[in-house]
């Protein structure tokens, strides 16, 4: 395990990474967002990036806000950034287009300076305070982030909060993802194990109905090219997959992305119950991050396990309120492999 200075924020405090590197894979955590720096899989051809990030704080600052951190206090989307909840109404700020509140407003968790509370040579452990009224969030929570590498090739990702009032909670793992460091990840082949989705309107937010998947280009059921075939082939994918009406106990396979190139397999394992897919149509950098030969459309992709977005403007949607003295939790696996050999579900 190594302990670094990443960088200075604005206010001078230091922005740490942590690396560690055990079980074939090496890993770089930022205190900043308490995101995924880094994630290569180890092999005899070599130690191969499977995400995407930067090597300079400036960039997380300047556009790249949400490679790979965790999103909250809500993640996703809230239309017209209004909750209510015990008969009184809250007001979130509209972070995106003047009409949606996104990933927990204007600075989330995502823009949050973590604090390291433990690091072994396989894991590291972080911390956060978000106070009563951050964002305009009620109650004061306590959030825990853990990522540690398990035998198998595995991410081991354990997300908790605790509040002191009745709030919302919906945490992401905001990972960008490109097994095979190419231009884009439209060649990539994924199987997500949903039966329907969530439609949305223009602006991406959920109407409430959930639409089963078949014989649509949401139908990932089976292994398949990503391709353009969603929204017409421009808009690309950005929406939630239904796995299942509830959290679960233990992690549950969710997805299976291969990369044709390298010949790497990534399966995501969660107690979620939705699953975000985001194909980076709309990415636009300056810069090509570190894992990949560009930073236009497509660079990249996220699969980001949670409860459904704009959940607090639909009942039948697995519920995203935490009254005190519950603890929310969530686990999330990232399994890696060299080969095509095994199946997940």
């Amino acid at each position: 395990m190594a302990r670094t200075v990443f960088g200075l924020l604005d206010d001078g405090s230091a922005v740490e990474r942590v690396r560690l590197s055990a079980h074939g894979l090496s890993l770089a955590v930022l205190t900043l967002g308490a995101r995924i720096q880094e994630l290569r899989l180890e092999t005899a051809r070599g130690a191969w990036p499977v995400v995407l990030g930067f090597g300079e704080l400036d960039s997380y600052l300047s556009f790249g806000r949400y490679f790979g951190c965790v999103a909250g206090r809500c993640a996703n989307r809230i239309r017209d950034g209004e909750l209510r909840l015990e008969g009184a109404v809250y007001k979130l700020p509209l972070n995106e287009k003047g009409r949606t509140h996104l990933h927990g407003g204007v600075t989330g968790f995502s823009g949050r300076n973590w604090r390291i509370t433990d690091a072994t040579e396989e894991s590291v452990a972080l911390a956060l305070t978000s106070p009563d009224g951050e964002e305009g969030y009620p109650g004061t929570l306590e959030v825990r982030c853990a990522y540690r590498l398990a035998p198998g090739r595995r991410v081991v990702i354990a997300l908790e909060a605790e509040s002191d009032r009745t709030t919302i909670v919906n945490l992401a793992t905001h990972s960008v993802f490109n097994l095979d460091g190419g231009a884009d990840i439209l060649d990539h082949r994924l199987r997500i194990a949903a039966e329907r989705y969530a439609v949305v309107d223009e602006a991406l937010i959920p109407t409430g109905e959930l639409r089963a998947v078949a014989d649509t280009p949401f139908d990932f059921r089976q292994m398949r090219r990503i391709g353009l075939e969603a929204g017409g082939g421009s808009a690309g994918y950005d929406h939630n997959f239904c796995l299942a009406d509830a959290p679960s106990v233990e992690p549950r396979f969710a997805a299976r992305l291969e990369g044709p190139e390298r010949g790497f397999a990534l399966e995501v394992w969660s107690t979620e119950p939705g699953l975000q897919f985001y194909d980076g149509a709309y990415l636009d950098l300056p810069v090509a991050p570190s894992g990949a030969r560009s930073g236009g459309r497509h660079a990249g992709l996220c699969l980001e396990p949670q409860r459904y977005p704009d959940a607090v403007h639909h009942p039948h949607f697995p519920s995203v309120e935490l009254r005190p003295n519950v603890v929310y939790r969530q686990v999330t696996e990232y399994r890696l492999s060299e080969d095509r050999s095994s199946r997940g579900g």
